[in-house]
């Protein structure tokens, strides 16, 4: 039985499971698979095994697989899996706690997670902290969320988690998921988004990662609003202009117009 206030919702369709299976190279009937790559070069990470739905497939792949789980109730059924499959560790504990590059020190780690939808920012954001450590990710997040994590510059998703997203990582929609994949059905639809590392921050001249993205946050701080205006408190906006004006960007530009790159540059000349 599903836990409310653990946000979870288990991925019960075996159809669903198979197309995300084949999606991330995990299933023996697709197209795509791992085999030929040696196993003890990466491992698993899965957040948020549950009932062991998708860890199974994950097993096949040969590579070590650590699954996290935090409901003391699915972790004893998790342990009897591991009893059958010597690569299989579990995890018991919360992701946000988690040390992921201690967990699997000296392997490329590639992530699955069926995510909480309604603590995707934070786990986002902690697995961000170990990028160095990541080659890829693979997330069944809210259709929503996944729609603001790959969107472009100019769309109505683009945002201040997409800049964040891309700064790490290229992000990938690769599949819708209707509510009827999960019991219980959550009420919005879902997908799965693979996030690839390393994102724009590799070609990028940002020394300072976490001073860019709170200007990056400050000039999301009002969607509407120019950049020059939301960036006020650190510059009168006259100078932002000049600034904008000799970068060859529109002086009146608004930050969901920004890519990446230009918000890099613009921070750059302001500091």
């Amino acid at each position: 039985m599903a836990r409310q206030p653990l946000g979870q919702h288990f991925l019960a369709d075996p159809g669903w499971r198979e197309q995300i299976a084949r999606a991330i190279r995990v299933s023996p009937h697709g197209i795509q698979s791992l085999q030929g790559t040696p196993a003890n070069d990466y491992c698993w990470i899965e957040i948020g095994a549950g009932h062991g739905e998708m860890t199974q497939h994950l097993l096949l792949s040969g590579a070590p697989v650590y699954a996290v789980e935090l409901d003391a109730q699915l972790v004893q059924g998790l342990q009897a899996l591991a009893k059958h499959h010597p690569n299989l560790t579990i995890v018991p504990g919360d992701v946000l706690q988690t040390d992921l590059a201690a967990l699997a020190p000296g392997c490329r780690i590639r992530l699955y997670g069926n995510l909480p939808y309604y603590i995707t920012s934070p786990i986002l954001q902690h697995f961000f902290e170990f990028a160095d450590a990541i080659e890829e990710a693979h997330l069944v997040i809210q259709l929503e969320v996944a729609e603001r994590l790959t969107a472009s510059p100019g769309t109505r998703s683009y945002g201040y988690l997409s800049v964040l997203t891309q700064l790490y990582a290229r992000p990938e929609l690769v599949l819708r998921l209707p509510p009827e994949a999960f019991r219980p059905p959550p009420e919005v639809d879902s997908a799965l988004v693979t996030l690839r590392f390393p994102g724009q921050r590799a070609t990028l001249n940002v020394a300072n990662q976490a001073a860019f993205l709170e200007f990056v946050k400050a000039s999301f701080a009002q969607k509407r609003k120019k950049v020059s205006n939301n960036l006020k408190g650190l510059l009168p906006p006259s100078q932002t202009q000049a600034i904008l004006k000799e970068l060859h960007l529109r002086e009146d530009a608004r930050a969901e117009q920004l890519s990446v790159a230009e918000l890099a540059t613009i921070y750059r000349a302001i500091s």
